[in-house]
């Protein structure tokens, strides 16, 4: 009887020093996708097109009417046709580092942006606080990024 109560213990022990371990690691699993850059009302990036900076080379504001769901915040588009091109690769056309200046994240810190303040590297989208850090940030663009590919999963996890 005395070994049946001592295994019972372990196990109730066990349980209960797991649990919080399981809960924790669940709660930190949730928060592991890419925060995204978005104001109080869930709107990605100022409500800027993504796509445009591809398509059109310049930074467009989205129609509040044309948008997408992505990654917990709502994306507005110039047109539904960018839309679509988002909604078929958000991956593609997410900036990097959740719309948080890339010169930013390289320093440890997630900052908003400039809209005109961007640059398209090996097809991915950064973008920076202002023109004046994006000089900064042109000085050393590989440099930056691994900064920024270094710090930003701990960021992720502090948000």
């Amino acid at each position: 009887m005395n070994a049946l109560l001592s295994i019972r213990s372990t196990c109730w022990l066990l349980i209960l020093l797991v649990t919080p371990v399981f809960l924790s690691t669940s709660a930190l699993a949730g928060k592991l996708a890419d925060p995204v850059n978005q104001t109080s009302k869930g709107i990605a990036v100022k409500g800027y097109d993504m796509v445009a900076y591809f398509v059109d080379s310049q930074p467009t504001k989205g129609d509040p009417a044309i948008t997408y769901e992505w990654n917990g915040a709502t994306w507005r588009f110039a047109s539904t046709e960018h839309r679509d091109l988002f909604a078929n690769e958000p991956e593609k056309y997410a900036p990097q580092y959740g719309g948080y200046c890339a010169y930013g994240v390289s320093q440890g810190a997630t900052v908003s942006f400039d809209p005109n303040a961007w640059t398209i590297v090996d097809d991915k989208l950064y973008l920076n606080l202002s023109k004046r850090i994006q000089k900064k940030w042109e000085k050393d663009i590989p440099g930056y990024i691994d900064l920024a590919n270094q710090k930003w999963p701990d960021l992720i996890t502090s948000q």
